[in-house]
């Protein structure tokens, strides 16, 4: 695993050209660009707040966060995390004639998804401040949690990404098993609601501790921590940090693993 991510980081260039061509061809012929980018996160935002804000009354989240600022805090890494669930899974099958004519380290593909799908982040985080800015938000040395939050979640979609793509070239039913993942997931996590209404429900306390488990809350956690000033709560935290460890080993390690068959199959 060393040598690979050496390799990688010795070819790097090759990453940034997959990264700027990945995002050229997805906005060229587009009036808007990268706005695009903000515009879907900033559209469901809306339409939840109006159900849950004006609806049903939901004015504020953990912490006293106005609830609309809770939602973006959310949606914006969870934008991130869906698109590379939604596009790792084609990143070997989609260019497997450039994979197999030119010799660089392979998982720079599934890696170079995760990457788009940041600078879409990067370039919608003014956008969430503004927010911030706009509904009363504090900016206090909670926001190196941002920082933290960012970091956790590329280490474990670079996993997830570099297993997705090798195990999806080996059984294509990958793909359309992740499409399901990923809707369940976005009402599995505390994103449209916050991790206390989980906590505080008439449920098995082993669920709300298997709940807990799940690597994406605590990264979900990180996100809101910026705005709420809580502190993230501890097993939730730990599992993010130890899920995002185990997501980079294992996928890498699979990728690697399965790199001889991937490439006869392609």
């Amino acid at each position: 695993m060393t040598s690979s991510v050496l390799a990688v980081w010795r070819r790097r260039e090759i990453l940034n050209l997959l990264v700027r061509r990945d995002l050229a061809v997805k906005y060229q012929q587009s009036v808007l660009g990268y706005f695009w980018s903000l515009i879907e996160p900033l559209t469901i935002a809306a339409t939840y707040w109006f159900i849950f804000g004006v609806l049903y009354g939901e004015d504020v989240g953990p912490g006293g966060v106005p609830y609309v600022l809770f939602l973006a805090s959310g949606l914006f890494p969870w934008i991130w995390a869906s698109g590379v669930l939604t596009e790792a899974t084609t990143a070997l099958t989609s260019q497997a004639r450039l994979i197999t004519t030119i010799k660089v380290p392979r998982e720079i593909f599934a890696i170079g998804r995760v990457a788009a799908k940041f600078f879409e982040f990067l370039a919608a985080l003014p956008v969430l401040f503004l927010v911030a800015f706009l509904t009363g938000g504090k900016f206090t040395w909670h926001l190196l949690y941002l920082p933290a939050a960012v970091l956790v979640q590329f280490v474990m979609m670079t996993g997830i990404a570099l297993l997705l793509a090798s195990a999806n070239v080996m059984l294509r039913d990958v793909e359309k098993f992740t499409r399901l993942i990923n809707r369940v997931l976005f009402y599995g996590l505390p994103i449209i609601y916050p991790l206390t209404r989980v906590l505080e429900a008439n449920l098995p306390a082993w669920v709300a501790f298997v709940y807990q488990l799940n690597p994406l809350v605590g990264v979900m956690e990180l996100y809101h921590s910026v705005w709420s000033q809580q502190h993230p709560a501890a097993l939730p935290l730990w599992s993010a940090l130890v899920g995002a460890v185990l997501a980079l080993v294992t996928g890498w390690w699979a990728f690697r693993k399965l790199e001889p068959a991937v490439l006869k199959e392609l």
